[in-house]
């Protein structure tokens, strides 16, 4: 079994600089940690619980209005800090003054291009229930690419990630970033986090080796709402916990002039007693109470992880979350226009039925461009063309591509 320790990685500095780079005039505003653990790293893990958030209804023509909470990993910065990524998370988007979506998904960045796709698999992904759920990326047995598994079961896996080698020479970040954040309320999110090292042993990051970039002022009786962010790391030698939250103005959360998800309770699991080798009693209880020490409990659990890829019984589909609106088609190509910063003139939007790896039997909106863009993760550099699949209902985005990436 794979052993949680507090050890200490070798000695790195502070990834301050790389931090400040990467996150610097790409996002609105953000509360990000940059960890570089100093040495070679095969494994990234980090949980939180869904939480609800709240938007104010209002127009917001020319933005994607988003927060996005999530882990990412760059397995190899050698050559720039921009390299090569992984990203999982959960995001919640508002695509219209009453339309909103809110589920987990997971985006590759690549040489040239990227790819995102929608996680819709599991017990209630899509659901603002207070329900704790994990995030891990887990470099395969051979080669060099990565599966992505979520509630511990893979939902897919990389094809142009850089190779891992020895040094301080990858990241693992996790935190809040926002895009409108005058228009969003996010309540505290507890981001726990560890990366596993070459002798696959899952770890807490040193504390030396974090650091920490918050764009807006701390909270406080002279930095009021919604220009301001909490964010708290939780340590003593080691990364325990990154908090953050973005409040919003009180007036703002009246009834009547809000979109809200509400809290409910984790739903009753009915899984079996043994599957795959985990015991699923151990597990369901431990993704509901402490599931940053699933591996290190749950009995079968850390084999399973390594080996099978398919660990959580517990996980049938799960409708997306969102207004059942009917999305027209100039509202698609408003929303992909915005998202991916392209004149709509040039976009092409047909229907279709959706794949049935992202969401069986669902009418979707297909929206292609050949037109320059910088994908859904900006980084400086524009790609040729993207294609992009949404609900037809609420508008939520179930997968797309740009650049290169649509070309494998």
């Amino acid at each position: 079994m794979l052993a949680l320790v507090s050890a200490t990685p070798a000695q790195a500095a502070p990834p301050q600089q790389a931090c400040t780079m990467v996150y610097a005039g790409n996002i609105e505003a953000y509360a990000m940690t940059c960890s570089e653990p100093g040495e070679p790293m095969i494994g990234g893990f980090a949980t939180w619980r869904n939480v609800p958030v709240t938007f104010d209804k209002v127009d917001t023509p020319n933005t994607t209005v988003t927060a996005a909470n999530y882990l990412r990993l760059t397995p190899n910065t050698e050559g720039s800090p921009f390299a090569h990524n992984i990203e999982i998370g959960l995001y919640a988007e508002k695509t219209g003054k009453t339309t909103h979506t809110y589920g987990p998904k997971w985006t590759e960045l690549g040489k040239n291009g990227g790819k995102t796709k929608a996680i819709t698999a599991g017990v209630d992904p899509a659901k603002p229930d207070g329900r704790n759920h994990t995030y891990m990326l887990v470099r395969k047995a051979t080669g060099d690419q990565w599966d992505v598994l979520y509630d511990f079961n893979t939902v897919g896996s990389t094809t142009d990630q850089l190779k891992v080698v020895p040094g301080a020479t990858n990241r693992i970040d996790t935190g809040l970033e926002l895009i409108g954040h005058q228009y969003i309320d996010v309540p505290q999110i507890a981001n726990r986090m560890q990366f596993m090292d070459g002798n696959k042993t899952w770890r807490q990051v040193a504390t030396k080796n974090t650091a920490k970039v918050v764009t807006l002022p701390a909270c406080s009786a002279s930095k009021k709402p919604p220009n301001c962010l909490n964010a708290k790391l939780t340590d003593n030698t080691s990364f325990a916990q990154w908090t953050v939250s973005k409040p919003r103005k009180a007036a703002a959360a009246a009834a009547g002039t809000t979109n809200t998800f509400s809290l409910m309770q984790p739903p009753a699991m009915h899984a079996p007693v043994l599957y795959n080798g985990v015991d699923q009693t151990s597990l369901q209880q431990c993704l509901t109470d402490e599931p940053d020490r699933c591996l290190n409990t749950v009995p079968g659990l850390a084999e399973c992880v390594q080996t099978i890829r398919q660990c959580n019984a517990a996980t049938p589909p799960s409708e997306l979350t969102g207004q059942r609106r009917l999305i027209n088609e100039e509202d698609v190509i408003a929303q992909a226009a915005v998202a991916f910063h392209v004149d709509p003139r040039d976009v092409t939007v047909t229907t279709a039925a959706a794949r049935s790896a992202v969401a069986d039997d669902q009418q979707v909106w297909h929206v292609t461009s050949a037109q320059a863009t910088p994908g859904l993760r900006p980084s400086g550099r524009t790609y040729v063309g993207f294609e992009a699949t949404y609900s037809v209902f609420g508008g939520q985005l179930l997968e797309a591509c740009w650049g290169d990436m649509c070309r494998d």
